[in-house]
């Protein structure tokens, strides 16, 4: 049997010391996320306090829209989708977001350069040197062996925030969707108000002529004309103020769609003063356990799983790291036109750092990923809280709102009928100026009011379609403009 020669005992020696340490160690990593402390920090309610709508059944919040009897409302959450500067902004955080998924990922593999330069030269200090050329062509590689899964785990962090970034895409859109929907309900309210305010500016103004006809003739007392007089100067104030009210509520619906103000002005034309409405406007089942559907706590969570990974791979740099290394390398030198002399060479073997001191670096380093985990995981508590919190106010300002909108609708006719009523004895002298004003003014208000209880319905729809989720699913595809299908 052949024995090995001396000086090659040394290398294999510590080949195999290497090999043995990484089988011993490649297995040791951080165990994977506390599952137990995210369950705890997503505890819901196993029902909500709050009424339900139509007993929580119907259809599913994906076609909300189409429920309404206002295509322009969809028509303008899909422009305002299709070109907000805030979603734009979560696509370009997305590519970042992606592209350091990918770069954390590339340290799992081994790193390859090729090398080549070329050199000519003679020395001018001294007479007789002959010029020389130099070629040299070298391949390195090196390749960390993961022994304590530091790089996997930076992998999964960044993966795990390229996750989070889409999740809040998705976020972001529900999130604009029942802004503009807001936004395009508050302008239909104020539409209706001001049409109502016209219309008191139209009578006013007839009574205020009829009474300075009546004080001319002797008629009507001049306190009394001056109330009228007033009041009417009153609803031309108010409704100056209320059309001012729209174009700012225009100009906030431009911002939003970046759409030129007259292009919108003429597409919200033919419904103005429309609410939008929907007979059977019904809400999917609504269980405690809906705020799954919510992509913002998903996005959370990734961030949580995130942390995880960057306290595990701060933990796993305190050990050792063994990195594997080699080269090849090829050179030829030419001097004064005469024969190349060629020279090839390699080299190959692993790379131990063992971590002495640092003055506790590595370990603070630990302690504070440990800290931003904690942290994290407090911030997903908090997030759950507080859409467990959304939901429920939803939930009761849409029943509030729709029991009281019978009531305002029952006050502002019987208010109109007594200001019509009043409007016609103050005509036969049998009313005074001052019933017809306070009329006037109750009618006014019970009007406003059941226009703003309408509004508050439909907003309270809007916040519940975004308190659980937008109908946004785990598992539903949805392409990112720019990107690939989620």
């Amino acid at each position: 049997m052949p024995v090995l020669k001396p000086k090659l005992r040394l290398p294999l020696l510590v080949s195999a010391l290497a090999a043995g340490l990484v089988l011993g160690l490649a297995g040791c990593a951080t165990p994977p996320p506390p599952k137990d402390a995210l369950k705890q920090a997503e505890q819901t309610p196993p029902a909500w306090m709050a009424p339900l709508p139509h007993g929580g059944q119907a259809t599913a919040l994906q076609d909300w829209w189409s429920q309404f009897d206002d295509p322009l409302l969809g028509q303008l959450i899909e422009q305002t989708q299709a070109a907000n500067p805030t979603l734009q902004q979560a696509v370009a955080r997305i590519k970042q977001a992606r592209a350091q998924a990918t770069q954390a990922g590339s340290a799992q593999w081994p790193n390859v350069n090729l090398n080549a330069a070329a050199q000519r030269q003679r020395l001018p200090l001294v007479s007789g040197v002959p010029t020389q050329t130099l070629s040299t062509a070298s391949l390195d590689a090196a390749w960390e062996i993961d022994l304590f899964a530091r790089v996997r785990q930076q992998r999964d962090a960044a993966e795990a925030r390229a996750q989070a970034s889409e999740l809040e895409w998705h976020a972001a859109r529900v999130s604009l969707a029942a802004e503009v929907a807001q936004s395009y309900v508050s302008l239909r309210a104020c539409e209706r108000l001001t049409q109502i305010s016209a219309a008191d500016v139209e009578a006013m103004t007839r009574l205020s002529q009829w009474s300075s006809d009546k004080l001319k003739v002797g008629f009507e007392s001049t306190a009394n004309d001056a109330l009228l007089q007033a009041a009417a100067a009153d609803s031309q104030n108010r409704w100056l103020n209320q059309r001012a009210e729209c174009d700012l509520l225009v100009k906030a619906l431009v911002s939003l769609s970046g759409r030129p103000e007259l292009e919108l002005r003429a597409q919200l034309a033919p419904a103005f003063a429309k609410l939008p409405s929907s007979p059977g406007l019904q809400v999917a089942q609504l269980p405690a356990a809906t705020l799954a559907q919510r992509p913002d706590l998903a996005a959370q969570q990734r961030q949580v799983l995130a942390a995880w990974s960057e306290r595990g791979a701060a933990e796993a740099a305190r050990y050792p790291q063994l990195q594997l290394g080699g080269s090849i390398s090829l050179s030829a030198l030419q001097v004064s036109g005469g024969p190349k002399i060629d020279g090839n060479g390699w080299s190959f073997g692993p790379s131990l750092s063992l971590p002495i001191f640092d003055a506790g670096s590595r370990l603070a380093n630990a302690d504070a990923a440990q800290a931003r985990f904690d942290e994290s995981l407090a911030g997903y508590r908090a997030a759950v809280l507080l859409a467990v919190r959304e939901v429920e106010e939803a939930l009761v300002r849409l029943d509030a709102a729709q029991q009281r909108e019978r009531y305002a609708q029952s006050s502002a006719d019987g208010y109109q009928r007594s200001a019509v009523a009043t409007a016609g004895s103050w005509r036969a002298g049998l009313a005074s100026a001052a019933e017809l004003e306070q009329a006037r003014r109750l009618t006014l208000n019970a009007q406003s009011a059941l226009v703003q209880v309408q509004a508050a319905r439909l907003a309270a729809w809007f916040s519940l379609y975004k308190a659980s989720g937008g109908g946004w699913q785990p598992e539903a595809s949805q392409s990112i403009p720019g990107g690939t299908a989620l």
